[in-house]
């Protein structure tokens, strides 16, 4: 245990790192090389480990230190970032010891616009898509370093070394030697050339990528020596919990402080904007204290009034208003003249509720001002630690670089942890009384005061011809959310003339925020539940249907080929069941999915037994972890699809726990899962939320082959199911 808690504690910041450490350091600045030069006192420490750059420091006991610059919750990005600095360098995995980098985005952030130097940020599936050139090259850099030292030493070539697993080798000279020899004397070049892509490895000479690679961070997370933010104790630590806003916006005035500031524990009562924070030694006297604030909220809000489940009215009206005009998505050709000629149109609507993150861990953080209200430190698991960082120095009015921010693991974020709001509560509370506290929200809290993924309607509209070619496509989405909604819409892999697709946001005054896939979930079951009704229509296969439409996307055409072998498409169905097929692109990543149902026709409830998937995401760095997050996502999906529905009265969320949000319970997964990874050469893709947009569409599909009935309003609940059937 306490070599794993070594293993994992906070590492010290890049200012400290070059301050300290002998030798000189190369620091990656927007992809290359920038020589930091040391005052020649500090160099050649004995026995100083030595940082060749930015994201390697080798030891001299052979240990291979590589930097992680995104979160871990979960999706393995620790460990496949690592492995392409790894592959490129010639590491020997075995000595392969990976942490958390600084938070520092001029150095560690995404790659953007072409360069390193974005946002850390871990969403959107853009982690390994988002660092895999410039770790490479990164990977290629580190090896020069090594070859540059060992010519030196050895007064030979350079151009005749070359390296092997961990070693660089001589063969003229008849000598190797290790990384960590070489580390005992490694110096930085005078000049670091920038290496070639031509000369970085071949996919053929690949050693870790695409091979099956163990995960760093299990064995910690399976000894429980791994931390999380929630793990972290501080001396003088003390606790708060908040009293948050029931309807957005509204504002609190505490009736009884006198009373609460009197209970055991409490140290302090904040009162924040949108709530009301209580300071306590434990956080069972702290909740205690939350539990009997009288607090009353302010009138007036935008969100108040409210209604989720009448809004719908609305979003119709909003959605059929043609003098109207929204946010265009796609416009190709002229839809509406199309869809006015045509032999035959279509017009249905869908509908999806609102949806909570549910991540595991709730949400959590430890934040420590310090006496003078001039520095901080804080410990956070964040989807986006740089901003946790940059939120706390905008809290206290201070320098970025007076935040000391240490990266924790993450119990799942979805897209929730992407926000600062818990950190900046944190903060608060910290300032208010100069003491570490650790603010902890509670599933209640989570839920109520919620950042949910939008609600949606999406008016879906069709033209076709007289051989049942579809001509025309209308899809204009209406919902509260604004740029959360339009992800998805596109469906550039499938051909049609003419396409109008736009976004009519309402905004409401209520809490949205990235959920895992974005829009895509919601838009994807539209786009393919509409195809199936469109095909059952003109009496085409719905698979027939879409070979059709992707006549001029091969790629795509592959990948939905692949699903559909996968689930044995065509062959005779076992009595009361039926396969449904749906295809989505999410983050670059291509896929597909053949979903086998049954029902229950007295009880209306779905079950899903089989789900056979297809996915191109280009070069895959894990493959055995790229089956794990395509599994994953298909689960998240299926509960989402069948029971998660977060809804609002008068303002208000109507649930607040699991017992009123229900999730996909172990005994109703499916049976079996069967993922086929295609070959391919093309730059890695995002497979974290490639899978989630196929299960609304798939299960809607085979729920019309099985009853002949749609589907249109997601979740597919017992209640909503049985609807639909009386109907």
């Amino acid at each position: 245990m306490e070599g794993q808690q070594e293993r994992y504690k906070p590492t010290i910041s890049r200012r400290q790192f070059l301050t300290a450490a002998g030798g000189i350091t190369f620091v990656v600045a927007a992809g290359a090389f920038a020589p930091k030069i040391f005052a020649e006192e500090s160099r050649n420490v004995p026995g100083e480990d030595k940082q060749i750059t930015a994201w390697v420091r080798l030891q001299e006991d052979g240990r291979i230190v590589i930097y992680n610059p995104a979160a871990e919750m979960g999706q393995g990005s620790m460990t496949a970032l690592a492995v392409i600095i790894a592959e490129e360098m010639d590491a020997d995995w075995a000595n392969v010891h990976i942490e958390f980098s600084p938070i520092e985005p001029s150095t560690y952030g995404l790659q953007w616009g072409g360069k390193l130097g974005g946002p850390m940020i871990t969403v959107g599936s853009r982690t390994v898509r988002g660092y895999y050139h410039a770790l490479r090259h990164a990977g290629a850099q580190a090896r020069y370093v090594l070859l540059h030292n060992a010519a030196e030493k050895w007064g030979a070539p350079i151009t005749e070394l070359t390296t092997g697993p961990g070693k660089v080798v001589h063969k003229a000279g008849g000598r190797q030697m290790s990384f960590g020899e070489i580390a005992a004397f490694a110096k930085a070049p005078a000049e670091l050339p920038e290496i070639p892509e031509a000369q970085w490895k071949k996919p053929e000479d690949f050693r870790l990528i695409g091979s099956v690679i163990p995960r760093f961070d299990i064995p910690a997370k399976v000894d429980g020596s791994a931390l999380f933010s929630m793990d972290i104790e501080v001396p003088g630590m003390v606790y708060g919990a908040i009293s948050r806003s029931p309807v957005n916006g509204s504002q609190p005035e505490l009736l009884n402080e006198e009373d609460i500031r009197e209970m055991e524990g409490v140290i302090d009562i904040v009162r924040l904007d949108h709530g009301i924070g209580a300071i306590a030694e434990t956080f069972e006297q702290a909740l205690k204290a939350k539990e009997k604030l009288q607090v009353s909220w302010s009138k007036g809000a935008q969100a108040e009034g409210y209604d989720s489940v009448k809004a719908y009215a609305l979003y119709s009206k909003t959605a059929h208003d043609d003098a109207a005009e929204g946010e265009i998505v796609e416009r190709t050709g002229d839809t509406r003249q199309a869809l006015k000629s045509a032999h035959k149109t279509y017009d249905i609507e869908y509908k999806t509720d609102f949806a909570y993150h549910a991540q595991m861990e709730p949400l959590n953080a430890v934040v420590s001002v310090a006496a003078d209200g001039k520095s901080a430190e804080a410990w956070v698991g964040s989807q986006a630690p740089d901003t946790a960082r940059r939120a706390i120095a905008e809290v206290l009015n201070i320098d970025f670089d007076a935040v000391k921010l240490h990266p924790c693991y993450l119990g799942g974020g979805f897209g929730r942890r992407s926000m600062a709001d818990y950190v900046e509560e944190a903060t608060i509370l910290s300032n208010q009384v100069r003491r570490p506290v650790k603010l902890i929200w509670t599933r209640e809290d989570d839920v109520q005061y919620g950042a949910f993924r939008p609600i949606f309607l999406q008016r879906m509209q069709a033209a076709t011809d007289e051989k049942g070619n579809i001509t025309a496509w209308g899809h204009c989405i209406a919902g509260t959310g604004g740029g959360l909604l339009d992800s998805g819409a596109r469906i550039n892999y499938y051909t049609i003339p003419n396409q109008l697709i736009e976004v009519r946001s309402v905004d409401h005054g209520v809490r949205t925020k990235h959920w895992r896939s974005v829009a895509h979930a919601p838009n994807k079951y539209a786009i393919e539940a509409f195809l199936d009704e469109v095909a059952l229509d003109q009496g085409i296969g719905p698979y027939e249907l879409r070979r059709r439409l992707m006549k001029d996307h091969p790629r795509e055409l592959k990948v939905l080929d692949e699903a559909a072998r996968l689930a044995n498409w065509g062959s005779p169905e076992k009595e009361g069941r039926a396969r449904g097929m749906a295809f989505c692109e999410r983050s670059g990543s291509l896929a597909a999915a053949v979903v086998e149902i049954s029902l229950g026709r007295d009880s209306g409830q779905i079950r899903v037994h089989h789900v056979w998937a297809a996915l191109d995401a280009g070069v895959v760095v894990q493959p055995d972890n790229a089956i794990a997050q395509m599994e994953g996502g298909i689960v998240m999906g299926i509960s989402n699809v069948l029971y998660e529905s977060i809804t609002f009265r008068n303002g208000k969320v109507r649930q607040s726990n699991f017992h009123d949000y229900p999730i996909l319970r172990m005994a109703d997964a499916p049976e079996s899962i069967e993922i086929r990874l295609i070959p391919s050469q093309e730059a890695p893709q995002g497979i974290g939320e490639a899978s989630i947009p196929l299960m609304g569409g798939a299960i809607a599909n085979a729920f019309l082959k099985l009853t002949g009935k749609p589907l249109r309003h997601m979740p597919f609940t017992a209640e909503k199911v049985l609807e639909v059937l009386k109907g």
